[in-house]
């Protein structure tokens, strides 16, 4: 019971981060995905039982704040939850490494899905200038971010371990 107080505190605390505290600070392409990189983790990890459906929650709370397209970051999270859980098996999934490529590599899915999903199912013109410039920019800002906050939760752990 701790466990899901302690997944549910930190993933509000991630998207109380991304929706208010990061959008005056931060231009688009180089505000870090927390709650992306918080669904990438849990898939890898598999810490949630119900995971697909926290994802696809994740999505859709994130989706009410944004304003714009509700549903799109609820099915990009989900479909990118289930591709990895499917393959989180296969790969040593406590590597720092991993989890940094990884990152990078769900970002710019994400990024192809949004672009997929805005192509098929609305009447957006020019969606495509306005997302593919910021896919590397957005993988790059996540990667980093990724690694500076493991760096910081080893430490943390570190601590308290002495």
């Amino acid at each position: 019971m701790t466990r899901i107080l302690k997944i549910t505190a930190i993933l509000t605390a991630l998207l109380v981060a991304q929706v208010t505290l990061l959008p005056p600070r931060l231009l688009d392409p180089f505000k870090p995905d927390l709650l992306l990189i918080a669904v990438t983790y849990l898939a890898l990890t598999g810490t949630v039982r119900f995971g697909g459906g926290v994802a696809f929650l994740l999505g859709l709370v994130l989706d009410c704040f944004s304003g714009q397209y509700l549903g799109l970051n609820g099915f990009s999270f989900l479909a990118i939850y289930l591709v990895l859980e499917a393959i989180a098996d296969r790969l040593y999934t406590d590597n720092l490494y991993l989890l940094i490529l990884v990152v990078f590599l769900v970002t710019v899915l994400n990024g192809m899905l949004h672009l997929i999903l805005l192509v098929i199912f609305s009447v957006a013109d020019g969606v495509y200038a306005t997302l593919l410039p910021a896919l590397l920019p957005q993988g790059l800002v996540n990667a980093l971010s990724v690694s500076l906050l493991s760096g910081f939760l080893i430490m943390k752990g570190a601590e308290d371990e002495k």
